[in-house]
């Protein structure tokens, strides 16, 4: 090979290695598409600094609201796919497609997934003059009264998809009152203003160790987090019963794979960090350290167990 060659060869090579580079020292834009102060923004926050120190370069956590999620994660799409404007979501990633249906885009395809920050257990509570303590009276409950009112932190959330499914399976009938979020629910019944909800593990705690509410039983496969002292629905009656949510990092579609990579890499860093572990666990959330690919995967099974419990119990999401 000849000089010339070599020389346009290796300008060859630096033209295509520039953007990434120019993309690694500018700092990296994260979209939480909820307000300030919740469940995606207070995980974010926690990893935020561990990965940041992993990745060499400042991290901005952007607080974009509305649209049940989708204002935040529009942004996101819009953005160039070189690492720098990612996504930070919960599980209603999974189910805004069946909300919003006039989105511009394919939110499917529209993002690739770079890892899971945690796991978070939902759990069914009732008001403390509730007269059930378990599931089984719970379930009698709703038969005796022809219904029982359920609050959950919106539409679409796991708390609604979760009292869903457990009408159907158990032949009840179960209202749906949204809410706007956890706590609010949850002022709810302490006030004594509903007799049930479903929703995080962080939301519920607190009324359920004050003596203020009744923990009946979670809502995943397996008993963990900080209430893991409960049954699951799961083992009170209903096999198979699921529903956990999680909170996750997103890139737009067409990232370069070593960027997936270098993220994944920061965000496993942080999450493993004993630090880090330790106040994850303390607000209620069990710190997660997988691969973009095994991210993906969940992703995509809880995307098809949502469409075939929309099928099943022909719930309506809009």
């Amino acid at each position: 090979m000849t000089c010339v060659s070599r020389r346009l060869l290796g300008g060859a090579v630096l033209a295509l290695a520039a953007p990434a580079v120019r993309a690694q020292s500018r700092p990296v834009r994260i979209v939480v598409p909820y307000a300030p102060g919740g469940q995606s923004d207070t995980v974010v926050r926690l990893i935020q600094p561990k990965m940041s120190e992993a990745l060499g370069q400042t991290i901005v956590v952007e607080n974009r609201p509305g649209g049940g999620g989708t204002i935040g994660a529009s942004a996101v799409v819009a953005s160039p796919a070189d690492g720098t404007t990612l996504l930070f979501e919960s599980y209603g990633f999974i189910t805004q497609p069946l909300i919003q249906t006039s989105l511009t885009y394919d939110h499917e395809h529209a993002f690739m997934a770079i890892g899971q920050a945690v796991e978070l257990p939902y759990v069914l509570v009732v008001k403390a003059a509730f007269p059930a303590n378990d599931l089984a009276g719970y379930i009698n409950e709703a038969k005796r009264q022809n219904g029982i009112p359920f609050g959950s932190p919106g539409i679409g959330s796991i708390g609604h998809l979760a009292g869903a499914l457990l009408a159907h399976r158990a032949g009840v009938q179960l209202e749906h009152i949204p809410y706007r979020g956890g706590t609010e629910a949850a002022r709810d019944i302490v006030g004594g203003n509903l007799d049930s909800a479903i929703s995080s593990a962080n939301s519920l705690r607190p009324l359920v160790v004050e003596g203020k509410a009744k923990g009946i039983a979670l809502t995943s496969g397996t008993r963990r987090g900080t209430l893991s002292n409960l049954p699951t629905i799961a083992e009170s009656g209903f096999p198979g019963f699921d529903f956990t949510s999680w909170n996750g990092m997103f890139a737009p579609a067409g990232t370069p794979a070593p960027v997936i990579a270098r993220m994944n890499e920061a965000m496993r860093a942080a999450t493993s960090d004993p630090g880090v572990r330790e106040r994850l666990a303390a607000s209620g959330n069990d710190p997660v350290s997988g691969s973009a690919e095994q991210f993906a995967a969940l992703v995509a099974r809880d995307r098809e167990t949502v469409r075939n419990l929309v099928r099943e119990t022909r719930l309506q999401l809009q």
